[in-house]
């Protein structure tokens, strides 16, 4: 087993006997990570307050602050930091017990190398540990929660973006947070202290729908009692949201792009055009380039809005999210139902993990508000997280979605019965390696990952 692209991560190990601090040090070094130490838990929150490393390995039994003290204070401080306890005085009711308040592992001394580093690699892929290198001022970004080169790249061409009035188009799937990038860029913004104003397009009747955009005159039809802004006007400074712009009538869109070439909006009903100053974001979860192949919707619109792409992708693509952010929901959700959930069992993360998500992460969310409604423990189980995930709506997936799904799992497959050897997967796939290798890259798959090397001890 190697510790294939973990070799970045960072390790904080606690013990007050030197000589076993120094033998785990060494052991995990080896493995490629990089490791901090401390002989005392007093000592480890100090280092944490300077360095957040991905895991802890803590000594149970130790003077002062013990193990089991130290975790509780790490819990308090950062509930999604894995921690792994260590002691050579191990009995089953000190594991239940560790386990229960949301102890990763529990591991007696004298520790195997091999066992060791199964439980660390184990942490580490199913930990929430955000991108440690992300700096500078984040505000603008904060809903975002993620630690994906992926999203890290898009969020940088975000906040360029946002410094400019450019049309925005956003495109991905149904759930993977198209609203609240358009909310980022407008945040990042020179307009961010003017209102954000959002509207589906494809939940407003058309009838409805060009009044709620460019506001009517009183008496301009039965009902208009009153004159009405409009959201071209409420967003007027600011920024508009058009989400499911795809779904947009055609007499519609003709009148949206009237608006936006001369930036000026007559109210239905009225004599006069009403200037505007609003930049305009765009969503949908539609494939554009063919439903103006099919009439559906206007080239010239369309490049209206598009002078700036951003593709999000979906949850899929960027499992290593997937702890980070089922986390951040157990937390909130916890508080928000009166639980004292605090983390996942191993197995259910697992189980998160390899999930399909056609729902992206509005599906995982749900998942998790059903999980924690129906826990009766303080650590979520794998048994509840399958049943949600059985009876979730959502996982009767698209076509498109499954062929994905099965194509990634029968590379997965392929890689853990050779142990990562590309050239007898590719042969055993009846593909030339070249071919196999841009599979490999479709699914983000890394082969140093399933390699079956042992680490020497």
């Amino acid at each position: 087993m190697t510790s294939g692209n973990l070799t970045a991560k960072r390790i904080l190990a606690i013990d007050d006997d030197p000589d076993i601090l120094k033998l785990l040090a060494i052991r995990l070094r080896a493995a490629g990570y990089i490791v901090d130490t401390a002989d005392s838990g007093e000592a480890a929150l100090t280092q944490l307050a300077i360095t957040r490393p991905a895991l802890v390995i803590s000594d149970l039994r130790m003077p002062g602050m013990d193990g089991m003290a130290l975790f509780d204070a790490i819990h308090q401080d950062d509930p999604s930091l894995p921690v792994i306890i260590l002691t050579a005085h191990g009995s089953i009711p000190e594991a239940v017990d560790a386990t229960q308040r949301g102890v990763f592992g529990f591991l007696t001394k004298p520790f195997e190398s091999k066992v060791l580093l199964e439980q660390v690699e184990l942490a580490l892929r199913t930990s929430s540990t955000p991108n440690s290198t992300m700096t500078g001022d984040t505000a603008w970004r904060s809903a975002i929660i993620t630690r994906s080169p992926m999203m890290e790249n898009l969020l940088a061409q975000a906040q360029l973006v946002a410094m400019s009035d450019a049309s925005v188009l956003i495109q991905g799937e149904s759930g993977t947070g198209k609203e609240l990038l358009a909310r980022a860029i407008h945040q990042a913004s020179a307009r961010h202290l003017q209102p954000f104003v959002a509207i589906n397009c494809g939940a407003i009747p058309e009838a409805l729908l060009e009044s709620e955009l460019f506001g009517h005159s009183k008496g301009a039809f039965t009902g208009a009692l009153r004159d009405h802004d409009g959201l071209f006007l409420n967003a007027d400074g600011g920024t508009l949201f058009l989400d499911e712009i795809g779904d947009m009538p055609l007499p519609l869109q003709v009148k949206l792009l009237r608006a936006l070439q001369d930036r000026m909006i007559r109210p239905v009903g009225a004599r006069d055009s009403i200037p505007i100053n609003v930049r305009v974001i765009s969503a949908t979860h539609r494939n554009l380039t063919a439903e103006m192949k099919q009439g559906n919707f206007r080239e010239d619109l369309y490049y209206r809005l598009n002078v700036v792409g951003l593709g999000l992708p979906a949850l899929a693509e960027r499992r290593e999210d997937i702890p980070l952010l089922a986390s951040t929901f157990l937390q909130g959700l916890s508080e928000k139902y009166g639980k004292k959930v605090q983390a996942f069992a191993p197995e259910a993360m697992e189980l998160l993990l390899a999930a399909p998500w056609p729902g992206n992460v509005r599906q995982l969310q749900n998942i998790v508000e059903q999980t924690v409604v129906l826990s009766t423990t303080a650590v979520l189980p794998a048994t509840l997280v399958q049943k949600a995930l059985r009876e979730d709506i959502g996982a009767i997936m698209p076509f498109e979605t499954a062929r994905k799904h099965f194509e990634r799992d029968y590379l997965v497959k392929l890689l853990k019965a050779t142990g990562g050897n590309v050239s007898q997967a590719a042969r055993l796939a009846q593909r030339n390696r070249t071919e196999f290798y841009k599979l490999l890259q479709r699914h983000a798959l890394n082969p140093a990952l399933f390699k079956q090397d042992e680490l020497p001890e």
